[in-house]
């Protein structure tokens, strides 16, 4: 999980993101890197700096092979929480970031992909 965080912040460093966006961008990988390990049975990871305008930010895709999510409204309600952890979840995740994208198939796994805008 470590080498993830260090290159997902090397992709915030080298576009000039300032570290309070860097910071929320790192703490949401986090979350969603342990979500595709625990719940997902592990994955990949796709790390890109992406650009819109005169914006730039990093975009992290994670796909797992899962069971997928059965109730997607469910899982993204504050509180809500499948394990005993006191984790952000995929609420808090979303509000760490300025896009958010889920997309989840039962039996077929579950792929979300964050975008976190160096001035956002």
């Amino acid at each position: 999980m470590v080498p993830l965080r260090n290159r997902v912040r090397d992709y915030g460093v080298k576009i000039g993101m300032s570290i309070l966006n860097q910071t929320k961008l790192i703490t949401a990988t986090s979350e969603l890197v342990r979500n595709l390990l625990k719940y997902g049975g592990g994955g990949k990871v796709i790390i890109e700096a992406v650009s819109n305008g005169r914006d730039n930010g990093v975009r992290v895709t994670f796909i797992d092979n899962g069971p997928g999510i059965p109730d997607i409204d469910l899982a993204m309600k504050d509180g809500y929480s499948t394990g005993k952890s006191l984790g952000l979840g995929l609420p808090g995740t979303k509000r760490l970031v300025n896009e958010f994208d889920i997309k989840t198939e039962l039996g077929n796994g579950t792929t979300v992909t964050i975008t976190k805008w160096k001035n956002g």
